[in-house]
């Protein structure tokens, strides 16, 4: 039986269809199923001027969803560059989530290491790399690991 082929359009709206993406993560999910770069490039500007597919958006969410996951601004910021975002989308993004990043860190710090303050310096260590793992900056780790639960 033959299945009939999908056309540029129709393989980015079934992407959409799953969660929101950013546009050149959708580009490059088209490019491998073998689109060619000018039915690509239409397509993303179509999906654009219908509000299917915005960056802006794609950002907001995906901040709000890493910071529920305790991550920090760093790694998000970090994992937005990888997904082909402008550092002026990702700076407003996390500037307008309304995290208290301080606090993240320390509910991070107690998710993982109960709230008993680190008795030794390589007990401290440790809950200062992990923090950092997560992309907590050197303050706000600070102030996770110095604060009396």
């Amino acid at each position: 039986m033959n299945t009939p082929q999908l056309t540029t359009y129709d393989h980015a709206l079934l992407l959409l269809n799953q969660r929101e993406h950013a546009c050149a993560e959708v580009a490059v999910k088209l490019k491998q199923k073998g689109h060619s770069e000018e039915d690509i490039d239409n397509t993303i500007q179509q999906l654009k001027e219908l509000n299917y597919l915005n960056d802006e958006r794609f950002a907001e969410i995906y901040v709000r969803s890493k910071a529920n996951r305790s991550l920090g601004p760093t790694r998000i910021r970090q994992e937005l560059i990888q997904k082909g975002l402008s550092s002026d989308i990702i700076k407003n993004a996390i500037e307008e989530a309304e995290c208290d990043w301080y606090e993240l860190a320390k509910d991070a710090k107690v998710r993982k290491f109960g709230e008993q303050p680190a008795q030794d310096f390589k007990e401290k260590s440790k809950q200062m790399r992990h923090l950092q793992y997560k992309g907590f900056d050197y303050d706000q780790i600070q102030y996770a690991v110095s604060q009396p639960d």
